[in-house]
């Protein structure tokens, strides 16, 4: 049967090896034919009628071109997604043999993460994207389309395939130094896709379609605002900072727009049409969660406004032919999606324009200023070279005036200066900023801007309807001068919502107005009118108006919602840029050096400057840190007590109490406080503190837990909101334990804002010291912020590498660290961080650069006592490294902000402070005697009148208090002592009969590297252990600190007989015999009045036994 099966098989074969010819064949040879009749249908109708021969030629040329661009464009795609799925291999192997045109841009991404895992998403839920799309093209899509026009009610998509090769992200980058209240992405995306999509219009016979993509471009998402309740993320922004690379496969009718010249239109139409709704300034806003001014986030007030000046160019390409001509160059200068044109300069290849231009800038990094300079002919303009640069330059430099060399041609450059506006609140600024543009427009045909308006359009109400009561279609014409945009319309409504936003540049904000306009979608019928004079603006906080306003030539009850912004442009350039002089200028006829490797460099879409002589760059006097910056605040949270919790612990079956603790959060920090074991009304008396910034949604929130062996039980939560705390400043509270029947917690709750007054400093001090609290932590006096630019000079490694650079900070044993900035030897890092102080008198900011976090390239020691000297409290310049090269430096802004607690600015107390009895202190009532224990208080602190001081737990920490601020010298000045000095604090207490000695800290010890110090105390002449004390060990640190205090019981008549031997030791590795001394100091307790107690800083000499 099987055989039989197979026979008639074999006999088809046969008989075509026989000589039949297969049907195949027949039809591919009838439709090779009609192809050939059909290219010879043109020249026969071009004869039959007559016809010139141009005729067929432009036709047979129309045709190569569609052909070549249909080629090059398959070639591309096919080489594209090849390099797409065999990255490795195409860069590594074959990248040399690929020009720019076929490498995708991913190549060029250096500094990325990879995001695998996201792609292999991407890849799994593809098929479902497409299922996905589909269904919304066919039923969504397409009804919308046939209604839009009766000529395609036949309209359908035939085909709608997504492929299977899905969207890639080549890479993340994260940007987390710019705003801590939002999350910043750039999404590297490269899609080279197989994608098929089909349409016809039956009615007309009409059939196009889309046959393979190619889409690169790096999305920028913004997740802001970050709030401390679910979603976490109150919207989610996406927008390109630059137009992506766009290449579209036509098919069907559409394959006419492969045609030469056509290509191009069509391919720069879709691309404006994306860069209409996702290219900068333009964003597509999803928000999360409601009450959010979606038009702020959509279009949020700008970084600043870049002002080019567009001085000259020199030695262009001669492009016109004729008898050797020149060139009649004009620039196209584009920010996103904003372009200028200059004028043209005929005949020439040194052009002069000494024009100006303005962009508002919006996103830096990120945003480029784009440059083309084109000769001006009749038929088509002549390119004449490119360059680009990244307006982050511009913002750090303040001013940059720059020889640009032209890319993409063999010769050719161009004179720039740019000036970074900033945009400030400050009206007296005004009148500067306008005689600064009268200067400039008496040398230029053109007045420069004063000021940049916001105009939020939020949504009117109660507007009057059209005739017949029908509801109006209203939109709104906003004009400043002669300057209009339009809103979006709202159909049938009198109460729209716009939620649009509009920027203009203003030139006189004293004399100009805004004009509003209401207007029915017909343009014709006026709903209503507004004018606001921009001068009100100036007289309002904050340059802005957020209200309602009434419209003229309206119904009675017509309102309309705006919020109206005013910021001033401000040139700072003297405070932010040094001298920069352009560069020596080449003369025409000198020609132009290239880079060895510029063109493998341009092939892959790197830019490299040309020119072997170029300007020095400029070097910023100041930091780029932003109006962010050194605005984070301090909460105290006061843990006292609680009463009335549950019992949870039972023994034999007998009801018992609890061993209750309490766990504190607030902005990612968590602390547990002690456990006071079986009781149920527990007292704590801790204190805590946590830097938190202004973000909305953030609470406190404790929980309260009873201590077990096995599982700890749940006694009760509470949660106190961050906002509350701020508008109340100061909240001394009975809190209601949650989720349980029955329990209360004592809170005192305090916001703690910075404020640059340095005579607070020791008033803070003062009460901090005094204030009750049994977890023995010193309180906080001061917040620091500090913004870790950049550096320059740094030393290379061996054989003359550039190193990694990382910045470490240190200051109190809290330490942070930067990003690593990899091979560069000016790094730039553009990071903030904040510390608490203790005592700024004292502590030493620590900072060290270092090679990935191992060699170190230099260091910096920076005593925050200078800080208190300086204005604002705050230095910004830069500071030379210590153990680096002769010229190295680092970039800080160093801001010190006082934590001026609520007893300075509320109730008003004597100057004093009570012993209390243990009663007292167990009870948590501070009580206000009036015993002048301070009255002696001299110095620093003379000056301190009728301030609250609470009440402190024991004479010991009164006394302690006392002495560390009764001295002058805490504002003293390092000495020369080649080994460093000791800050020590030693005081008599008669009432509870002991010797107290303070370590609070060393500064600039001696040591060949960073060591690991600690302090020896001796009361000679006993030398057992008695009298032996020492400190903790502090890591990696010359300027350690410590703040431990030694107690030692005696007679002060036997302590003033004794001498304290001080040693500052280093420890070294176990298998040592003897610690490294580092330097030592005897004190002689006999010239010191105990009683009254010093604070000084002692110079440590050389142990003379151990040399």
């Amino acid at each position: 049967m099987e055989s039989k099966r197979t026979e008639p098989v074999k006999e088809e074969t046969a008989s075509t090896s026989d000589g039949s010819i297969p049907m195949a064949d027949v039809v591919a040879g009838a439709m090779t034919f009609l192809k050939t009749i059909a290219f010879l249908i043109p020249v026969y109708l071009a004869g039959y009628f007559g016809l010139s021969l141009a005729w067929v030629l432009l036709g047979l040329g129309l045709y190569l071109g569609w052909r070549s661009t249909r080629q090059n464009k398959e070639q591309s795609l096919e080489s594209a997604s090849y390099v797409l799925h065999n990255e490795r291999d195409a860069v590594t192997a074959k990248s040399m043999f690929l020009t720019k045109r076929d490498l995708p841009a991913w190549i060029s991404f250096p500094d990325v993460e990879k995001v695998e895992w996201l792609n292999k998403i991407l890849k799994q839920a593809w098929p479902f994207i497409g299922q996905y799309l589909e269904k919304l093209l066919v039923e969504s899509i397409a009804p919308s389309i046939r209604q839009s026009n009766t000529h395609l009610q036949t309209f359908a998509f035939t085909k709608v395939k997504l492929g299977e090769k899905p969207l890639k992200v080549i890479g993340v980058k994260a940007h987390t130094e710019l705003d801590k209240r939002q999350i910043l992405l750039d999404l590297h995306l490269s899609y080279v896709g197989d994608i098929e999509i089909d349409v016809e219009v039956r009615r007309y016979f009409c059939k196009a379609g889309v046959k393979g993509v190619q889409l690169h471009g790096m999305l920028r998402v913004i997740l802001e605002p970050l709030i401390g309740n679910v979603p976490i993320v109150g919207a989610v922004t996406l927008f390109f900072i630059r137009r992506p690379k766009l290449t579209i496969n036509w098919t069907g009718l559409t394959n006419l727009l492969d045609i030469p010249g056509l290509n191009s239109m069509s391919d720069s139409m879709i691309l404006e049409t994306i860069s209409s709704f996702l290219v900068l300034p333009n964003r597509l806003t999803v928000p999360l969660v409601q009450d959010l001014h979606v038009a702020q986030l959509r279009s949020p007030l700008p970084r600043g406004v870049v002002r080019v000046h567009l001085i000259e160019a020199q030695n262009l390409m001669s492009t016109d032919t004729i008898l050797q001509g020149k060139s009649d160059p004009y620039v196209i200068l584009r920010v996103g999606t904003r372009m200028h044109t200059s004028r043209v300069i005929d005949d020439t290849l040194n052009p002069k324009w000494n024009e100006m231009f303005e962009f508002v800038v919006h996103e830096v990094p990120g945003q480029e200023l784009e440059i083309e300079v084109f000769d001006k002919d009749p038929d088509k303009d002549d390119f004449l070279g490119r360059t680009k640069l990244d307006l982050g330059d511009v913002m750090t430099t303040r001013v940059l005036d720059k020889w640009f060399t032209l890319n993409d041609v063999e010769k050719g450059k161009i004179h720039l200066r740019m000036e970074w506006l900033s945009l400030i609140t400050e009206a007296s600024k005004l009148d500067e900023v306008l005689q600064t543009n009268r200067a400039i427009a008496s040398q230029k045909n053109e007045e420069p801007s004063a000021a940049i308006l916001a105009v939020y359009l939020d949504k009117a109400q109660e507007l009057p309807l059209k005739k017949g009561g029908k509801e109006p279609n209203p939109m709104v014409q906003i004009s400043v001068k002669d300057v209009t945009r339009e809103s979006k319309t709202c159909f049938n409504t009198n109460a729209p919502v716009w939620e649009d936003a509009f920027m203009f540049f203003v030139h006189s904000p004293k004399e100009q107005d805004v004009d509003i306009q209401v207007k029915d979608d017909d343009r014709q019928l006026t709903l209503g009118s507004l004018t606001l004079p921009l001068s009100r603006l100036l007289e309002s906080n904050e340059l802005t108006l957020d209200q309602w306003f009434k419209l003229d030539h309206s119904s009675p009850g017509s309102q309309i919602y705006l919020k109206v912004i005013l910021r001033i442009l401000y040139l700072d350039a003297a405070a932010g840029v040094s001298p920069c002089p352009p560069a020596e200028p080449t003369s025409p006829n000198e020609p132009v050096k290239r880079a060895e490797d510029g063109k493998k460099a341009d092939q892959i879409g790197d830019s490299v400057d040309p020119v072997e002589k170029k300007a020095e760059p400029c070097k910023p006097l100041h930091s780029s840190s932003d109006c962010h910056f050194g605005k984070e605040s301090v909460v105290r949270i006061h843990l006292v007590e609680a009463e009335d919790l549950i019992a949870k612990d039972k023994v034999f079956g007998i009801k018992g109490k609890s061993d209750p603790y309490a766990v504190v959060r607030l902005a990612g920090k968590s602390f547990r406080s002690k456990t006071i074991d079986n009781n149920l009304n527990p007292k704590w008396f801790e204190v805590y503190e946590v830097i938190v910034n202004e973000v909305p949604g953030q609470q406190v929130d404790i929980d309260v837990y009873d201590k077990d062996v096995d599982k700890d039980d749940f006694l009760g939560r509470t949660k106190i909101n961050l906002s509350d705390i701020m508008a109340k400043k100061y909240i001394d509270e009975w809190f209601a334990l949650a989720d349980v029947k029955s329990g209360k917690l004592h809170l005192r709750l305090e916001w703690l804002p910075p404020k640059a007054d340095p005579l607070e400093i020791e008033k803070v001090m003062l009460i901090n010291n005094a204030t009750p609290k049994e977890n023995k932590i010193d309180l906080s006096c001061a917040i620091l912020a500090v913004y870790v630019d950049r550096a320059q000079q740094l030393p290379l490694k061996k054989g003359n590498k550039a190193p990694n650079p990382v910045a470490e900070l240190y200051l109190g044993g809290v330490p942070y660290k930067t990003k690593t900035c990899t091979k560069t030897d000016t790094p730039v890092w553009e990071e903030a961080f904040s510390f608490l102080v203790k005592d700024p008198y004292v502590q030493v900011l620590d900072i060290q650069v270092k090679d990935d976090g191992k060699e170190k390239l230099g260091s910096l020691g920076l005593p925050l006592s200078h800080l208190l000297q300086a204005d604002l409290l705050t230095v910004d310049h830069w500071f030379p490294l210590a153990n680096s090269g002769t010229d190295s430096e680092i970039l800080l802004r160093v801001q010190l902000g006082v934590l001026v607690p609520h007893q300075l600015s509320g109730r008003t107390v004597s100057t004093s402070s009570a012993v209390l009895s243990e009663s007292d202190v167990t009870a948590g009532t501070p009580t206000f005697p009036d015993s002048e224990v301070f009255s002696h208080i001299s110095g620093t602190v003379e000056n301190v009148h009728s301030i609250p001081v609470p009440a402190s737990p024991t004479s010991a920490s009164s006394r302690d208090l006392r002495q560390r601020l009764s001295t002058t010298d805490s504002k003293s000045e390092l000495l020369d002592s080649p080994f460093g000095q000791i800050r020590l604090t030693i005081y008599y207490n008669s009432e509870v009969g002991k010797l107290f000695v303070v370590v609070h800290a060393c500064r600039k010890l001696k040591s060949k590297d960073t060591c690991d110090p600690y302090i020896s105390l001796i009361l000679l002449p006993d030398k057992n252990r008695v009298t032996k004390r020492k400190t903790a060990v502090k890591k990696k640190t010359l300027n350690p600190e410590y703040n431990e205090k030694f107690e030692f019981e005696m007679l002060q008549e036997e302590a003033q007989k004794r001498k304290l031997d001080v040693s500052v030791k280093h420890t070294v590795p176990f298998m040592s015999l003897e610690k490294e001394m580092i330097g030592k100091v005897q004190v002689d307790l006999s010239i010191i009045d105990l009683s009254q107690g010093v604070t000084l800083w002692y110079d440590l000499k050389e142990d003379k036994a151990s040399s």
